[in-house]
């Protein structure tokens, strides 16, 4: 196992850069998750961690040694790719086994290594099987199993479930985060699911457009993002982001010609062009008729999804969307209805820099 440290790293195709700038120390055995939209470059840093894209600057340490120009077989790092990467004509064990074949294992460590692996991933019956037998599921597990036998310093995961239905998706999550647990070894993670970033999980990057917009653990990125994009990327639904204006005493929030009362004044925000921002599951709606209610929601849709109900409809002229518990009231669609929200639950950002301001 190993800790990991990028120094200012950057990567360019060109003139055209792609990562722009990444610090960040990892722990031993610490699991990173890199999660953010196609093209903001999560799958290029963790190339660049691999050795299968070069740095164009800056400095990546791997334990105790700069591994800038290393080529990959010398970096210590097994990676589990999307597409599983199976050698077709090869049985389980055999595709398990190749890579310490190739390295010169002796034969008994081969195999203590590859039933050992095949337990930890209820593999063991499958062993004989080849590729085309198995489920998407069992394929991705031999695929974790030929990365766990290498026994190497650092685990890399390259958007691994994309390929899986979504209840195989949940089962597979489980067990690499069981796995890590188990064999903690240092792990950075790819993916575009926010649900697996916030699960899986110690810390988070959150990149957009080749920038760290926030590191943090998921509940420091959920409760306190640090920047519109992170608000708004994290979440589901994301946060309600709503462009205004803080009355000129502070007491209110104006946008489109509406407002909402503020639960507590910020008399040091009173005037200021801002973005107000609310998770939706921070909203408590009540009657039309409840005078004391902060302001006003006009019901468009209502999703029912079981345990809870998706309201989505307009506030201060602005679509927003808010979670209410079966048991809570919901208004009927088209209704309007009061609404109230804690002085915790509101965020607030600046429109041009993006970044969170704090009154």
């Amino acid at each position: 196992m190993a800790s990991i440290q990028f120094k200012e790293i950057r990567k360019s195709y060109g003139d055209v850069k792609v990562v722009h700038g990444i610090s960040l120390d990892i722990e031993d055995g610490e699991f990173i998750v890199i999660v953010g939209p196609s093209g903001c470059g999560k799958s290029t840093l963790l190339r660049m961690v691999a050795g299968l894209e070069p740095i164009t600057s800056g400095e990546l340490r791997i334990g105790d040694r700069v591994v800038n120009r290393l080529e990959p077989k010398d970096r210590d790092c097994a990676m589990v790719f999307q597409n599983y990467a199976l050698y077709p004509h090869m049985t389980v064990y055999d595709n398990m086994a190749y890579g310490l074949k190739i390295r010169g294992i002796d034969k008994a460590e081969i195999d203590r290594r590859v039933n050992e692996a095949a337990e930890m991933l209820q593999l063991t019956g499958l062993l004989e099987r080849r590729p085309r037998q198995l489920s998407g599921g069992q394929r991705q597990r031999v695929a974790m199993g030929r990365a766990i036998v290498r026994e190497p310093s650092v685990f890399l995961f390259d958007e691994p479930l994309s390929n899986l239905d979504a209840k195989l998706r949940v089962q597979t999550r489980l067990q690499i985060k069981r796995l890590q647990e188990r064999l903690g070894t240092t792990s950075l993670y790819v993916t575009h699911d926010q649900v697996e970033a916030m699960t899986l999980a110690h810390r988070m990057i959150v990149m957009n457009g080749g920038v760290a917009e926030q590191v943090g653990t998921p509940k420091e990125v959920y409760d306190d993002p640090a920047t519109m994009f992170v608000a708004g990327f994290i979440g589901s639904p994301p946060m309600n982001l709503v462009r205004g204006r803080v009355s000129g005493d502070g007491t209110r929030f104006e946008a489109n010609g509406e407002s909402v009362r503020l639960p507590e004044a910020v008399p040091s925000l009173a005037g200021r062009d801002l973005v107000f921002g609310i998770r939706p599951e921070h909203v408590t709606m009540s009657p039309a008729t409840n005078g004391d209610a902060l302001g006003t929601f006009r019901t468009e849709t209502v999703e029912g999804l079981g345990s809870e109900y998706l309201v989505h409809g307009a506030m201060l002229g602005s679509s927003v969307v808010f979670r209410e518990n079966v048991d809570a009231f919901v208004p009927e669609s088209g209704s309007d209805c009061a609404i109230d929200f804690p002085a915790k639950a509101v965020h607030w950002f600046d429109p041009e820099t993006t970044k969170r301001v704090r009154p």
